[in-house]
């Protein structure tokens, strides 16, 4: 399904978008009367869905050789509503998301760093990788829980 990197980009920065309508439409909701817990749902979804397009925005930068100031944008665009639409558009047009997961070792002396040969090996066995990414994302998620929801209770 994702073989490759601007497919699962774009995927997640869809689902992204539309976990912004979830909560939006919760709040909305809750301030016409319904329960409060449609904000805990809808949040919760938003909160996980957006951990995972964070984490698919390393991977994809990483893989893409991103400088760090497009990450960060890739990254910071999820904390406005819907602009993972537009930057995916911009990173797409920009030729950012252009080409295959590097699976293989080039003459590119980037490719002896300690990080490319790490993210190679993960690539190599996506199931592994795959499981290693829900286990961190589902760590990190319920860690912020226990924190708290943003902006306190």
């Amino acid at each position: 399904m994702f073989r490759a990197p601007d497919r699962l980009f774009r995927t997640l920065a869809i689902a992204e978008a539309i976990t912004w309508t979830i909560l939006i439409g919760a709040i909305i909701a809750r301030a016409v009367g319904a329960s409060g817990v449609v904000v805990t749902v809808g949040g919760g979804i938003h909160g996980l869905v957006f951990l995972a397009y964070a984490a698919t925005a390393i991977l994809v930068g990483l893989n893409q050789r991103w400088h760090l100031g497009v990450g960060v944008v890739a990254v910071a665009s999820a904390i406005v509503p819907y602009a993972t639409i537009p930057t995916e558009i911009w990173l797409h047009r920009s030729g950012r998301l252009r080409g295959a997961w590097r699976l293989d070792e080039t003459d590119d002396p980037r490719d002896r760093r300690w990080h490319d040969r790490l993210m190679r090996w993960f690539l190599r066995r996506p199931a592994m990788l795959a499981a290693l990414l829900v286990l961190g994302i589902v760590a990190l998620y319920v860690i912020l829980l226990l924190i708290g929801p943003p902006g306190g209770k």
